[in-house]
């Protein structure tokens, strides 16, 4: 008799999951069997998210305390995640900043905060693309690039944010464009119960926002089907 080949498990990367959606969308990846690779900025956080996931789940989740923005910390994302000749078949661009809270509008947005922000919320997301590239090439894989509402609507207070965000849907057409042998997935999950959010609105109420987990569901529908590249929101998956 002769041993079965050994099932490798498909590798996804997932920047931000150490909280809020990004660490529902680990938790919901390692139930379905999935190899995760996570990072944060506080390594306590990120290294506790992923011993947690990991002992519920028993999948591997290999924790990279780092930021994103940082060259070196990239690297060693997708070293991690590419480690014993794994491939790269999901990239979740999901980190990012607020910016200014509270929110400022435009004609006293400072300058060097919106700087800031387009590192995080744009530079950072392609840097990553540009660094997992031939690994999710070489696995036929699929980017999500994380959006919001404020990218494609004039939100009064929202302009920096909206203008990142606006920004990165754009850099996930053209994408989508130079390669066609990959998914790009601008995907917008709604407004959540996050510690953004409420950054977002210091001193309000939002615990009538729905938890990130609830936005999970939908996400993976999109992973899971064979919708092409472009944008989509959570709330419309139902009705696809």
């Amino acid at each position: 008799m002769t041993s079965a080949t050994p099932t490798i498990a498909k590798t996804a990367v997932v920047t931000g999951g150490s909280r809020g959606l990004g660490r529902a969308i680990t938790a919901a990846l390692a139930d379905a069997g999935w190899r995760i690779v996570i990072d944060g900025r506080d390594g306590l956080t990120v290294t506790s998210a992923a011993r947690a996931i990991s002992g519920r789940t028993g999948a591997e989740v290999v924790a990279v305390p780092g930021d994103v923005t940082e060259p070196a910390h990239r690297a060693a994302l997708v070293a991690a995640a590419t480690a014993g000749g794994h491939r790269i078949d999901l990239l979740v661009n999901n980190a990012g900043g607020l910016g200014p809270s509270p929110r400022p509008a435009l004609a006293d947005f400072p300058l060097d905060a919106l700087a800031d922000l387009f590192e995080v919320n744009v530079v950072a997301p392609l840097g990553l693309v540009q660094q997992a590239l031939p690994s999710l090439v070489a696995a036929g894989g699929t980017i999500v690039n994380v959006t919001s509402d404020a990218g494609v609507e004039p939100y009064e207070g929202w302009g920096g944010y909206g203008a990142t965000k606006a920004a990165l849907d754009h850099l996930g057409r053209i994408l989508a464009a130079e390669h066609p042998e990959l998914r790009v997935l601008t995907i917008d999950p709604g407004d959540m119960r996050t510690k953004m959010h409420q950054d977002a609105f210091p001193g309000e109420d939002i615990s009538d926002r729905p938890r990130p987990d609830e936005s999970v569901p939908g996400l993976l529908r999109l992973l899971e089907s064979d919708v092409p590249s472009g944008r989509y929101r959570v709330a419309y998956v139902d009705a696809m």
